[in-house]
């Protein structure tokens, strides 16, 4: 069991060091900065704290975290002449990302822990572990997306652009879409008090239906790109 243990652990710190090109430390500071800045400005402006804030100061963060990952996770295997290793073993291209995926996710999650845990000391009490659970439904929808428009795009800097464009899109129609479901950033802590709370309930379950759906469909056809090999070696 031991020796299970390290090597999952060896396996994880590896592939972490991967997805972030050996710089971890400056995307967990960006992100705990991040998290400082937009909270300084609210103080300013708003200073009246409640779980909806909370959710709004959770999700850029872990926005930061991803990005980076998913738009030049194949650019970087490209660079490090990693590619060909992958492509070259039946089915393993597969696992690789697929467990990168999940890693991607996973440190974005304990990250957001860690702010959640500050934010529950120092700004306002809620319950940390049901925040957090919708906090990814947006975060693993965008990833999925990224990811499989790395595999169209297969370049770094692109992918990025197309990222933040889309991102942008979804950033602007998040008002007149405040209470949709299909609203990517819909707030489900922020419920409108002309809306009984049976309808709220079913808008916020559709919506995180649409993206759990959204997400693996983007997955599956990002999985469904790696088949064509000669487009990325």
């Amino acid at each position: 069991m031991k020796s299970y243990l390290l090597l999952l652990y060896r396996l994880i710190t590896y592939n972490v060091k991967v997805i972030f090109a050996n710089k971890f430390v400056y995307f967990v500071v960006a992100a705990f900065l991040f998290f400082g800045f937009i909270i300084t400005i609210t103080i300013f402006e708003d200073p009246d704290f409640n779980e909806a804030v909370i959710y709004g100061f959770l999700v850029f963060p872990g926005l930061l975290l991803i990005f980076y990952p998913m738009a030049y996770g194949i650019q970087n295997d490209d660079d490090s002449k990693m590619l060909e290793t992958i492509f070259g073993i039946p089915n393993y291209r597969y696992k690789v990302w697929l467990v990168r995926f999940v890693l991607t996710l996973g440190v974005a999650s304990a990250i957001l822990l860690v702010l959640g845990i500050i934010a529950n000391i120092t700004l306002y009490r809620f319950n940390i572990l049901p925040m957090l659970g919708q906090v990814i439904f947006p975060i693993a929808f965008l990833s999925s997306l990224a990811f499989m428009l790395s595999t169209k795009i297969k370049n770094g800097n692109g992918t990025a652009i197309v990222i933040v464009i889309v991102a942008f899109i979804f950033f602007v129609f998040a008002e007149p879409l405040e209470y949709s479901p299909y609203n990517v950033f819909l707030n489900p802590f922020s419920e409108p008090r002309d809306m009984s709370e049976f309808i709220w309930l079913t808008i916020i379950f559709k919506n995180r239906i649409y993206l759990m759906v959204g997400s693996a469909l983007s997955l599956l056809y990002g999985m469904y790109n790696l088949q064509f090999r000669e487009k990325f070696v």
